[in-house]
């Protein structure tokens, strides 16, 4: 495909969303709170789509794709798991709202410190998250510069995808913090879940006369592609490894679990699970049928993150469709940017600057705020030009690094007995553990970091506290004022 189209739709893409951008912004107020999380006054279907779009990304069309491509049917199953775990959102998601609203928390991080009394707990789950994200931030560059690489026949470079990808990011999330990322989120999602329909019809109706065409060719060529555990990539030990911290996904990563803070009410809340469950189900169908369409029809390809590319650079479907797939793409992995490098934004100021600063005016506070905007969208870039490892990989190892901090999250809720001193030391040897074991390649007893991570924090969390003090009035009060509101509006 001629890289004069490419940028063309990029750039009417990027008119587009800024033009959304730009009316969300009208009624922004100058401070911390509408910066990051528009004053907790997001509508449920504006929160549905803007968690949609920040949960699904670069992951699904190129790296859950490229999953398939190379393990068959596991990685249905693998990503079924994350949309189980949507019963976390339901149980929880009333939970973070009313604490968030109740005592005016604008970060998990924030929360976390608060109900454990400790500003070393707040700082250390910031930082903790910032290290682990990074990585996951960087995956939705290497989708993007991969995929306008591969679907120019190399003619945009894949540093010119990056930059492009990085630019979009900056100017959306700095211009109008959460409310133009959700007004923008709302945007992408909506092409996202639009133009990957029609596209997988086209591939589908065109190449294999449907899907029973589609299935057929597989059972009769890839059979195995069809069997558990498939042709060699998924067996047990890494099926769990990888699905583990993926069932905890919307409580460990803090863009997502900041998002629990932005409905205006728990009916929007309720509307945003419903919301994001049935654009979830569908989403994650397409990038199956993707996946295999690909190993039938490019059954050679050197890697499974090519799939999407190369699939796209086939004739079968129309230049104009696959010109909006790849938008789609972009708009997926520019939104998750977006949300990431807006809560890493919101912990640097909120958890690290105003912890160690507790009388620093919010003005300036403001301006630090969104001075890290542009700053974690430039280190992110940087991380993302290494190119290191697939896209669904890297993804997962970042979960597998913030699944120590979902002890913590838990006992802050359910467990009086839990203190500082306990989360802290989960978190840090965790998450050193969890980092150890992915880039060391240490696998004990042959189960990998995402299962090791979630054992070693939760260990920690239980035996430290045991040893430790609790703050037992803030516990006491916490839980009993959530529990109650939850009661008063049927929401347990």
């Amino acid at each position: 495909m001629k890289a004069s189209y490419i940028y063309l739709a990029v750039f009417a893409y990027f008119l587009l969303g800024t033009i959304v951008a730009l009316y969300a912004k009208r009624n922004m107020v100058r401070g911390v709170s509408d910066f990051f999380i528009a004053n907790r006054t997001i509508s449920g279907f504006v929160a549905a789509l803007t968690y949609s779009a920040t949960t699904y990304s670069a992951f699904m069309l190129v790296g859950l794709a490229g999953l398939t491509y190379i393990g068959g049917v596991g990685a249905w199953g693998f990503e079924l798991i994350y949309l189980s775990g949507l019963v976390l959102v339901a149980f929880f998601g009333p939970r973070f709202w009313l604490a968030g609203k109740k005592y005016n928390y604008i970060t998990p991080s924030e929360m976390l410190g608060d109900r454990y009394q400790s500003k070393g707990l707040q700082i250390v789950t910031a930082v903790s998250s910032i290290i682990f994200l990074i990585p996951y931030s960087a995956v939705q560059l290497i989708g993007i510069g991969t995929l306008m690489n591969g679907m120019s026949g190399g003619a945009i470079p894949f540093m010119a995808g990056l930059l492009i990808a990085t630019f979009v990011a900056i100017i959306w999330a700095y211009m109008g913090g959460m409310r133009a990322v959700a007004w923008t989120d709302s945007l992408q999602a909506l092409i996202m879940i639009i133009v990957s329909s029609i596209s997988v019809l086209f591939v589908v109706y065109g190449a294999f006369g449907g899907f029973g065409g589609l299935f057929e060719s597989l059972e009769a060529k890839y059979p195995e592609w069809l069997a558990v555990p498939g042709p060699g990539y998924f067996n047990q030990a890494a099926f769990v490894a990888l699905a583990l911290p993926w069932f905890f996904f919307s409580l460990s990563n803090p863009q997502v679990s900041q998002r629990l803070f932005i409905p205006r009410s728990l009916g929007a809340m309720r509307t945003m699970v419903m919301g994001f469950m049935v654009f979830g189900f569908i989403y994650t169908f397409i990038s199956i049928i993707w996946g295999f369409s690909a190993r039938l029809l490019l059954p050679d390809l050197a890697s499974g993150d090519l799939a999407t590319p190369s699939l796209l650079a086939l004739n079968i479907i129309p230049t104009s469709i696959s010109l909006l797939v790849m938008v789609g793409i972009t708009a997926a992995a520019i939104s998750t940017i977006n949300s990431i490098i807006l809560t890493l934004s919101s912990m640097v100021s909120q958890d690290i600057l105003k912890t160690m600063n507790p009388v620093i005016e919010e003005s300036r506070l403001f301006s630090l705020g969104r001075f890290f905007v542009p700053l974690f969208a430039l280190v992110t870039f940087l991380f993302a030009s290494l190119k290191l490892g697939l896209i669904a990989i890297l993804s997962v190892a970042s979960s597998a690094g913030l699944l120590v901090i979902v002890p913590a999250i838990i006992g802050a809720f359910f467990w009086k007995r839990g203190t500082a001193a306990g989360a802290i030391t989960s978190i840090v040897i965790g998450g050193i553990a969890a980092f150890w074991f992915q880039f060391g390649g240490v696998k004990p007893l042959g189960w990998g970091p995402g299962v090791w991570s979630g054992i070693i924090s939760t260990a920690l969390f239980v035996i430290v506290s045991l040893l430790t003090t609790p703050p037992g009035e803030k516990a006491e009060a916490f839980m009993a004022y959530v529990n109650g509101a939850l009661k008063e509006n049927n929401a347990i």
